[in-house]
């Protein structure tokens, strides 16, 4: 499938339907996914290390959890088994991935903690107390640079942002910049080429290494 494809508002190849299973939380997730969302045929690699290094949200979580880029779901599967007492926003701009997430939701039993909606359609009084990306490189440096400042100022003043990047579509230069514009980061960890990044906003002095993490 053609990389433009996943972040097309209304994707025009075909839709073929597919199952995806994966282990998180000690348990079995199936979601639907379809041809035209990112990795539509099993559990992208980077979201897979991203879930198993970073540290889930526990059942004591409250306030809005974001999952930025959602595809079909699956952060905001896990997100929504792990803190039950939070709301989760997912967000992309394609249509059919939106769909499949609110399918997904229902699914799953969550779909009244889940928020599904286009970037556009989040209020812009809502604030987050964790996002979670797996961000689209691909759709070049200039508009994920856009896509970062617009959705990482939006953490609480205590929030945390979790990104996974491989290291060779230049997840050591996103830290730079990351930290040139202020944010603190930390490399939290390096799993198959990809790195796990945590970022919090100018002014919060907290790192991994003190919270234990």
């Amino acid at each position: 499938m053609s990389g433009e494809h996943y972040f097309s508002a209304d994707p025009a190849v075909a839709h073929e339907r597919h199952q995806v299973e994966f282990a998180a939380l000690d348990q079995e997730f199936r979601l639907v996914s379809a041809s035209g969302v990112f990795s539509s045929t099993r559990l992208d690699p980077g979201t897979a290390v991203l879930l198993d290094k970073a540290p889930l949200p526990g059942p004591e979580t409250t306030g809005a959890l974001l999952d930025l880029g959602c595809g079909y779901g699956p952060i905001t599967a896990v997100l929504a088994a792990a803190a039950p007492r939070a709301t989760v926003y997912a967000i992309d701009v394609n249509q059919r991935a939106l769909d499949l997430v609110r399918e997904n939701a229902a699914a799953l039993g969550v779909a009244d903690r889940v928020v599904v909606s286009t970037p556009d359609e989040v209020p812009p009084t809502v604030g987050f107390t964790q996002i979670w990306s797996n961000p689209p490189i691909r759709i070049g440096k200039t508009e994920l640079h856009a896509l970062l400042l617009r959705w990482l100022p939006r953490l609480a003043p205590d929030g945390v942002a979790w990104l996974v990047v491989a290291k060779n579509l230049g997840g050591d230069s996103l830290r730079r910049w990351l930290v040139e514009q202020g944010f603190q980061v930390e490399r939290h960890a390096s799993q198959k080429g990809f790195r796990i990044f945590s970022v919090r906003k100018p002014g919060d002095a907290r790192t991994d290494a003190a919270l234990n993490l």
